[in-house]
Order: structure tokens, then C-alpha cells, then sequence
């Protein structure tokens, strides 16, 4: 048979059954579109040279339509698929997730036909999409960050559990928050709770809520915190120091959609999302029998990474001066730019605190350096300048091993100094010493 040849500049092949209005939006911004079966789409070929790009339209479809479009995004190489979902589109069904995992991109009615757009036109020009429309909060421009992006546009339609993994200090919460934004959910409360900073008597009340007399003290009904996202996100930090009677309950709520309220025997249904974040190693965790194993594979379904500032190039430079334009439009200071050596330092520094700690940095900076142009002295990094490579880096790796040897002893410890103190055999003083010299503030991370 022969293949029909299709001129794709300014054209989206569409997969199913636009409206009239996203037809005359399309249009609007320049793109005409060319509707098809499934069946058809393995007869199309591009002109050379020109790229093609396919929507799924997944609203409506059943499991067989489902199956078909599956079977096209792995026999068409030659083009670049985008995915729509509707509100009753079942994102588990395996058809469903070859689909999401072979797009480039993913949307949700009503569909965002500005997003739709520049998102064709990057393909067109063959460029990546603009991050900052999406991700206001993230800055960099290195391959590791913009393949971050892409999975947070990826996994934000797709109501499924997010586990996001990184170290301490690398934006995760931003990253949840992001999520939230670009899903449907975005006009719905965002809930972010730390559990490891959740007192472990009250764990299961604040998650999940309790009724009047359900222990000494409850003196009313309390909604807890997934009960009151309400169609929403819940985002659960340091998801792996959560007690392993709590994780039993929202393993529950995982697979059933609903919850109980402590002092109460009436299940709940409750509409929430979970984002968990962890910096920990929950494989081992579950190894040794402090996480469940089930829950662990309940919350691994999307799985985000956060790289480290170390491992994003010259983004650090790019932070760093964002973060000094923002404080600025705040506070009043001298500190306009950094200088070479300063920039220098922040290349070579190895960030143990990540970006939290390069925050820290830049703002102490702003206020002590006495002119315009910021050094490394001003950022307590004059050390880092003039060491040679391997120096710095076995230093660098010296004072993280130590900074997540002191920190995982105090999560462990629930922040109890004695206890950590004991453990480490060392001294209260020692603990509060090493404290001080990584940036660890007890406070915030209670």
C-alpha cells in the first residue's frame, strides 16, 4: 500500500475528536490540524525534513481504542506523540502507561491551548520547551535539570503517587509544588506535612484525623491534613521516618481511597494525591524492616529525581544570582553581582546543603560584602580558591559524608540531642558544634 505523504509544518495529526473550539484555538496560534484514526496513522509519512507530530486523544476511548493507539506510538518512530487525557481516562491500565511513557508531553481538559502550542512550536523548531513559564521557581539551564522538567511535565496529569528522591536541600518540595501546579488539581489546596517532624504520639491524628474522646485531650472532631487537601495534593516529606502503624493506614488509603479517623470505625473517602519525597534509601529501609515493603511499591509508581547542585553545572552560578536579584527587591544592600574568584569558589564548592545552603550563602553575603561585586570571602568559600581538583573534591566528599552522618543520626534520634550525642560518642557541645558548621538549623528541621 502506499504511504500517504504529509506536509507536518504548523500541522498536529490528532487522534481522535477535537472540539470546534480547539480547532479555531489551534488555528488562532498558527496550527492546523489534520484528524485521523488510529488505524490509519501507520500509513502516514513525513516529507524530509519535516517534523510530525501526533496527538492521542485519549477522552472516550475504551480499553480496545486504548490497545490500538498503544500499538501506533510503538510502530511510528517518525513521530512525536503528545497525549490528551480526559476526566474518566483510567491513567492505570497498562495500555494507558505505554502511552504516557512513550509522549513527549501529557494534557488534561480543559486543554491548555497556549501550553499545546508552545509545546508544538518547540518540537518545530526543535528546541526544548521554555522552562520558565512552567517552573517559575526552577532556575538552570543544564541537561540534568531540563530532564527533570520534562518528567514533572510528564507525571503532573497522571494521578498517580510521586516519589521524589533527592538529598537535603535540593528543592524537593519545589518540585511537589510544581507537580501540583501543572495538574488538574492545581485550583485545590496543596498540604504539605513533614513527617519527621511529627510527634509520634499524634502521627495518626494529624494525618488522618480523629474524633471527640479519642484519646485524653480531644476534646473535638479534628479533620487531618489528607482528609483536608479535598481533592487537592498532599505532600509527604521525609516520607521515611513516618511510624510503621501510620504507614500501614495510608497503605490503606493508597489502595481503597479512604481513611478512618482515630476513635472512629466508619471509613472516609477522601480525594487526595500523594507526593512523597525522601532522602533516604527506602529500598534499604524496607530491607531492614523500617519501611513497607507494599507501601514502598504503592508510592515508587512515578519516580522524580532532584539532582544535586554539584551535579548541575553552571546553574549554580545562575542560582545564586537569582537569588541575590530577589533579595534585593527586599532588603537594601550594596551587593550588585560576584566576582571571578567568587564564582570560582561556587564552581568548585561541593554544596553539602545544596541549594538550601547556597540560599543561605548568597543572603550573608549580600549583607556583609562592603561594594557591588561579591567575593569569596564574603561567601566563606575562600578556601575552595586555589585548591587543585582532587583536593577539593576529597575535601568536598569528606564534609558530606560527615554532614549526612550527623543529620541521619538526628532524624533517627527525632532530633533528641542527648540520644544523638550518645550515639555518635561524642559530646551535646560536638553535636551542636557540627550543626552550626553544616548549616543544619534543629528548628526548621523539627
Amino acid at each position: 500500500m502506499q504511504l500517504e505523504v504529509v506536509a507536518a509544518q504548523r500541522c498536529v495529526i490528532w487522534l481522535g475528536k477535537p472540539t470546534g473550539e480547539e480547532v479555531r484555538a489551534l488555528a488562532s496560534e498558527g496550527w492546523s490540524i489534520r484528524v485521523v484514526d488510529a488505524v490509519d496513522v501507520g500509513r502516514l509519512q513525513q516529507r524530509e525534513g519535516d517534523p510530525m507530530v501526533a496527538l492521542a486523544d485519549l477522552r472516550g476511548c475504551d480499553a480496545q481504542m486504548q490497545s490500538a493507539i498503544a500499538r501506533q506510538l510503538e510502530g511510528s518512530p517518525n513521530l512525536t506523540w503528545l497525549a490528551l487525557l480526559g476526566a474518566g481516562t483510567t491513567t492505570g491500565s497498562p495500555a494507558v502507561q505505554r502511552i504516557l511513557r512513550d509522549s513527549a508531553e501529557y494534557f488534561t481538559v480543559p486543554l491548555d491551548i497556549a501550553r499545546l502550542a508552545r509545546v508544538l512550536s518547540s518540537i518545530a523548531q526543535g528546541t526544548p520547551a521554555a522552562e520558565g513559564e512552567d517552573f517559575p521557581d526552577i532556575v538552570g539551564q543544564s541537561d540534568i535539570v531540563r530532564s527533570m522538567c520534562s518528567h514533572l511535565r510528564k507525571f503532573a496529569p497522571v494521578d498517580l503517587p510521586v516519589l521524589i528522591t533527592g538529598e537535603t536541600g535540593t528543592g524537593k518540595e519545589g518540585a511537589a509544588q510544581a507537580l501540583h501546579r501543572l495538574s488538574r488539581r492545581r485550583d485545590r489546596p496543596f498540604v504539605p506535612i513533614n513527617c519527621g517532624a511529627l510527634p509520634v504520639h499524634l502521627v495518626q491524628s494529624e494525618l488522618f484525623g480523629h474524633e471527640r474522646g479519642a484519646f485524653t485531650g480531644a476534646t473535638a472532631r479534628r479533620i487531618g491534613h489528607i482528609e483536608s487537601a479535598a481533592g487537592g495534593t498532599v505532600f509527604l516529606d521525609e516520607i521515611g521516618d513516618l511510624p510503621l502503624d501510620a504507614q500501614t493506614s495510608l497503605l490503606r488509603f493508597l489502595q481503597e481511597g479512604t481513611i478512618e479517623r482515630l476513635g472512629s470505625s466508619q471509613p472516609i473517602r477522601a480525594d487526595a494525591r500523594v507526593v512523597a519525597a525522601t532522602h533516604v534509601d527506602l529500598e534499604r529501609a524496607v530491607a531492614a524492616g523500617r519501611f513497607r515493603e507494599d507501601l514502598f511499591y504503592r508510592l515508587n509508581v512515578l519516580r522524580l529525581a532532584v539532582p544535586p547542585l554539584r551535579e548541575r553545572g553552571g546553574d549554580v552560578e545562575l542560582i545564586a544570582q537569582h537569588v541575590l536579584d530577589r533579595f534585593r527587591e527586599h532588603h537594601s544592600c550594596r551587593a550588585r553581582t560576584f566576582g571571578a574568584a567568587a564564582r570560582t569558589a561556587m564552581r568548585r564548592y561541593a554544596w553539602p546543603g545544596n541549594v538550601r545552603e547556597l540560599i543561605n550563602r548568597v543572603q550573608r553575603a549580600a549583607v556583609v560584602a562592603d561594594d557591588a561585586v561579591i567575593g569569596a570571602t564574603d561567601l566563606d568559600l575562600s578556601g575552595a580558591v586555589g585548591q587543585g581538583d582532587g583536593v577539593a573534591s576529597l575535601d568536598a566528599t569528606r564534609v558530606r559524608a560527615e554532614r549526612e552522618a550527623i543529620l541521619a543520626c538526628l532524624r533517627e534520634s527525632r532530633f533528641n540531642i542527648s540520644e544523638c550525642a550518645r550515639r555518635l560518642s561524642i559530646s551535646r557541645v560536638t553535636v551542636y558544634r557540627l550543626c552550626k558548621k553544616h548549616h543544619l538549623a534543629l528548628d526548621e528541621l523539627r
